[in-house]
């Protein structure tokens, strides 16, 4: 690859990380000064495993309403089309530390989640595809690897 593309994570060589982490995408500021910083939430390692389309579906949901608990700068929360992990938009809030915590924060609510919110033909436009336990599944595997989200490429051996 050798010219770069637009999208920030084209760029990223998805053979040099390794899953879990949360790491700073991209900044945007807008003309009034306001900043949205995005980060890159990779569950699963990149072209060697991804979430199940249900459990992924219904932890987007759990993630962007219970998110939205412990921090008001969530603008938004976005799975990946690879099915690997979720985009997090954060406004005026450049705390990677703060990020580490809502995550976590918000994947120990999932946990004691009793039913995936939205989860209906009126609110969801997939209704139908939607997996409570999978999306638990995937925050207790991300939540037991805690120690390992700072580190986003793989150690040189």
């Amino acid at each position: 690859m050798s010219d770069k593309m637009n999208v920030e994570s084209f760029n990223l060589d998805h053979t040099k990380v390794k899953a879990p982490y949360i790491r700073l995408a991209d900044i945007k500021t807008g003309e009034h000064g306001d900043r949205i910083h995005k980060y890159d939430m990779r569950i699963c390692q990149p072209n060697q495993a991804h979430m199940e389309m249900p459990a992924l579906h219904s932890l987007e949901h759990l993630m962007a309403e219970l998110s939205r608990n412990h921090s008001d700068k969530v603008v938004d929360i976005s799975p990946m089309g690879c099915q690997t992990g979720f985009y997090i938009a954060m406004i005026n809030h450049d705390d990677y530390d703060g990020v580490l915590a809502l995550v976590e924060g918000t994947l120990k609510d999932v946990l004691d989640a009793e039913e995936v919110p939205a989860c209906n033909e009126m609110q969801c436009g997939w209704a139908a595809s939607h997996s409570l336990e999978g999306a638990k599944d995937i925050a207790r595997g991300f939540l037991a690897k805690r120690d390992e989200w700072t580190q986003v490429f793989a150690q040189e051996g």
